[in-house]
Parts: C-alpha cells; sequence; structure tokens
C-alpha cells in the first residue's frame, strides 16, 4: 500500500490524542499526493486541515514536555534539549568522496521510496550513522540530508539533555524521541559517543549505563520509517550493540587529493585568480579536513575584502594555511619572527626572502637577518622537526 508510513503515522497521532502529530503527517501525505500527480485527493486533505480549529492542532501533553509548539525541555534545568533549524540546499552544499556519496545516495532512496521498498521486503531502517575525525563534515552531512528532503533538523542538545538527576537523562532522551515523531524531520544526535559510550568500564557508574540502555529501547521504540542519524569523531568509544541499530554506517575520511581539489575550488569560489596553484594548494594540505580547507578560506578572502581586493593573494593563502598546520601540530608562533622561520622551513621554495619580504613589508635585509637569528626556542623549537618530515 502506497504512503503507508504517513497514514500509520496519522493514526498514532489520533491514538495518542496528539493533533499536531497527525495534522503534520496528513500535511505531508498531501504533499506526496500531490508530487503524485493525485492533485484532488491532496486538495481534498488540505481542505479537511484547513477547517481544524487551530485549538485543537496546538493542544499537547504539555505534561509530557513534547508539545509541538515548545521544543522539549530538560526537568531540571529547563533549558531545551534539542535545536530545531531549517537546512536549505544552498546553504548544505557537501562534497564527498565518490563512494561515500553513493552512499548517502542509497540512504536518501531508501527513505523517499521507503514503502515501496518496504512491500517488496527490502527497506532497511531510516538510521544513518556517520565516524570519522573532526572537521571532516558530519554535522554537515546531516543538515545536508535534512535539506534534500526539505524537512526539518532536529539537533540533540547533549549539553542538557545529559542531566546531574539520577533518572533524568533517560527521561529526556525519550521525550527528544517521542517529540521527533510528532513531524517528518531528521532526528540528529552529535557527539553521540557521550550517549552510547562502552558498557563494562570499570570507571562506568549504574547511571551511564542505564542512560546507554535508555539509548537503545528508545531507538528499538522508534518506526522504522524515522529518520535518525548519529555523529562520532570516535567510534571507538561506542558500545558495541549500538553499531546493530544502524543499518547505514558512513565513514567520513579526511578528503583525498580529488576532493581537495573540489573543496579549494569550492570555498574560494570567485575569489580565485585565474593563475592559483591549485595543485600546491592540494598537496601541502594533504592529510587535513575540509573544515580546515574551509577556514583557510575564509581568512584569505577576509584579508582581500578588507585590502579592497577582489581576488585573494596567492602567498597569503599559502601562509594562511602553513600557520594552520602549525596550529594543528601544537607549535605556537607568537612573534612575526617565528612565523617567517615557520614558513620558510615549511615551504622553503615557495617563501624565498622576496616573497617573505613582500608578504610581511620588509626589506629582503631584515628577512635574511631574521632568519640568520637562532630558530624557534622552547615548544616552538621542540616541534619544528614535525614540518620537515
Amino acid at each position: 500500500m502506497e504512503h503507508l508510513s504517513e497514514i500509520l503515522k496519522i493514526l498514532d497521532g489520533a491514538l495518542k490524542a496528539n493533533a499536531s502529530m497527525a495534522s503534520n503527517y496528513a500535511g505531508l501525505l498531501a504533499d506526496k499526493l500531490d508530487s503524485a500527480g493525485d492533485a484532488k485527493h491532496a486538495r481534498m486533505i488540505r481542505e479537511r486541515l484547513a477547517r481544524a480549529p487551530s485549538a485543537l492542532l496546538g493542544a499537547q501533553d504539555a505534561s509530557r514536555g513534547i508539545s509541538f509548539g515548545a521544543l522539549p525541555v530538560d526537568g531540571e534545568s529547563r533549558l531545551d534539549t534539542v535545536d530545531l533549524s531549517n537546512p536549505t540546499v544552498d546553504s548544505s552544499s557537501l562534497l564527498l568522496p565518490s563512494a561515500v556519496d553513493e552512499r548517502i545516495a542509497e540512504f536518501l532512496a531508501n527513505i523517499r521510496y521507503y514503502d515501496k521498498l518496504s512491500k517488496a521486503g527490502a527497506a532497511l531502517p531510516n538510521r544513518l550513522m556517520a565516524y570519522g575525525p573532526p572537521g571532516t563534515g558530519k554535522t554537515k552531512l546531516a543538515r545536508h540530508i535534512a535539506a534534500k528532503l526539505d524537512i526539518p533538523l532536529l539537533t540533540v542538545r547533549c549539553d542538557t539533555l545529559i542531566s546531574s538527576l539520577l533518572g533524568q537523562t533517560s527521561r529526556n532522551l525519550r521525550r527528544v524521541f517521542e517529540y521527533a515523531q510528532q513531524m517528518p524531520s531528521v532526528l540528529f544526535l552529535d557527539e553521540f559517543d557521550a550517549l552510547a559510550g562502552a558498557r563494562g568500564n570499570e570507571r562506568d557508574v549504574g547511571e551511564l549505563q542505564r542512560v546507554v540502555i535508555a539509548l537503545l529501547q528508545n531507538i528499538d521504540a522508534l518506526p522504522e520509517s524515522t529518520i535518525l542519524i548519529a555523529a562520532t569523531n570516535h567510534d571507538q568509544l561506542l558500545d558495541p550493540a549500538i553499531w546493530r541499530r544502524f543499518s547505514f554506517r558512513i565513514p567520513m575520511p579526511v578528503p583525498d587529493t580529488t576532493l581537495r581539489m573540489s573543496l579549494w575550488h569550492q570555498f574560494l569560489g570567485s575569489f580565485a585568480p585565474s593563475s592559483l596553484d591549485f595543485p600546491g594548494l592540494v598537496d601541502a594540505s594533504d592529510g587535513v579536513t575540509g573544515a580546515l580547507i574551509e577556514q583557510v578560506c575564509i581568512d584569505a578572502k577576509r584579508v582581500a575584502v578588507l585590502e579592497g581586493e577582489n581576488l585573494v593573494d596567492e602567498a597569503q593563502l599559502f601562509r594562511r594555511l602553513g600557520l594552520a598546520l602549525s596550529l594543528l601540530q601544537g607549535v605556537v608562533l607568537s612573534t612575526t619572527q617565528n612565523e617567517i622561520h615557520w614558513l620558510k622551513a615549511w615551504a622553503p621554495k615557495r617563501f624565498s626572502l622576496r616573497a617573505l619580504a613582500k608578504l610581511y613589508n620588509m626589506s629582503n635585509r631584515s628577512v635574511t637577518n631574521i632568519l640568520k637569528e637562532k630558530k624557534f626556542s622552547g615548544q616552538e623549537k621542540g616541534q619544528q622537526s614535525l614540518i620537515t618530515r
């Protein structure tokens, strides 16, 4: 039966006396009927919705903390436990390795054709786990999926979800999962390891183990058509039982050569000079994340704008990349002299005396004198060998 998942959600809303849930999914059903060319039945549903009293649509069981008009809150602090946003495709453009992109396309197809796949016994639960180093685009991925589906994104706030009160975290979890079922949405659990850490550690307390159990129970209670995305930087810390709950497991690696080229082009956009050494940027940024490339581009574009230029300066762009790499490696460059030493050691051919003099508005003699001075001291000296490996 087509559109069965929406019909079941409408029925759930009616059985729970949850008018918002029923009306939200009725609206989604009307949209799907419209898209399928059944404008007559879509119009009939919308006419029924238009006649529904507004007070009825807003009526919810406030005692359970899951009103559609108000986000679920922590019982202790009374702070929201989720953030609601409506990402758009333009603001959620995402570049991914080809194999990862194909898996995301499979996940989106599973969502869009869930009823058809379910009828054939080929549907998977709409649950995705994204894992990888910080800055590889896991949060962007959740926004991208919500934007592609044109539905709200509910991002769980672990800082308020996790409570100091015994049992409160489990109650917060239940409210969040119940709230997510009231409307078509993507429920996004970021920093997932904070909730789903492996049980059995001797330092664990009973409450932390109960949170994992509550999380597993709430995931199991979700209808398989509900969209759930989790993200973690520390997949090795997750409880083994968690992995079985996610049909789609997406690794988010640091970008390869091809992807880095695309990222530099995307983030620089019209600010890139026609003569810019993109291959050099790709080589110099080996092993870094997309987030770092984006930040370097933003820094270089900001300098260009403040100087009244329409294009980034190539030397400034490479300087920003070099400084970002120094921070990544834990090297503190507190003076201009140390910056010059670092850049010269990092890319000696690119940062010649003349290039450094122009970049720092100095004479060649001044730069020569700086380079003749003793190298890094303290922490900076200890880290210098990292840039020559």
